[in-house]
């Protein structure tokens, strides 16, 4: 049975569909930076509790975001199954707690736990659903009421980029197989 191929939909906001998931992280990077994408996802979550709209002079770059974002899980949820193949290059040593963002050391140590993570507590259209939502309510000029946690998807999905970032930074590599010569 052939494996079916996840779109991760980049000609939304790239210049065209990108296939591989580490290309898709490049891609991700190159079209803005890690500090770029916090701030607006904190701006983002931040309306929802504000009467008014976010980006109410723009609010094409509102969608534009949140396909990237969406792009973004997409390739996350991709990247927790290279555990097995894939390794990150050994980053020089976390000199302050500041250069491992919001990961912990066993995170920073392996980065490909972040994913896991995050998807063990929540599944892709669960992922999809919280972003949809934010973005939903950040448009809304009106205060809603949400009764689903926030805090958690949020937390998770800061750590996801930070840890695609310094995967990115650092490099990866494909684990070699040692074969054991035969007697």
């Amino acid at each position: 049975m052939k494996k079916k191929k996840m779109s991760f939909e980049t000609n939304f906001w790239y210049a065209y569909e990108v296939e591989n998931p580490f290309e898709v992280i490049d891609a991700f990077f190159d079209y803005a930076d890690l500090k770029d994408y916090k701030q607006r996802w904190v701006e983002a979550v931040l309306y929802i509790n504000k009467q008014e709209v976010y980006k109410k002079e723009y609010p094409g770059q509102v969608f534009v975001f949140y396909t990237t974002l969406r792009s973004f899980l997409k390739t996350c949820f991709c990247l927790q199954y290279k555990i097995k193949k894939w390794k990150v290059k050994q980053a020089s040593d976390c000199k302050s707690i500041f250069h491992q963002g919001s990961l912990t050391k066993e995170e920073y140590a392996n980065q490909f736990t972040v994913f896991q993570s995050a998807f063990a507590d929540n599944s892709l259209d669960e992922f999809d659903f919280f972003l949809c939502e934010i973005i939903h309510l950040s448009l809304s000029p009106n205060v809603v009421e949400f009764d689903y946690d926030l805090i958690t998807d949020y937390i998770h999905l800061v750590k996801m980029l930070d840890a695609s970032q310094m995967m990115r930074e650092s490099g990866i590599e494909k684990i070699k197989k040692h074969i054991l010569p035969s007697e």
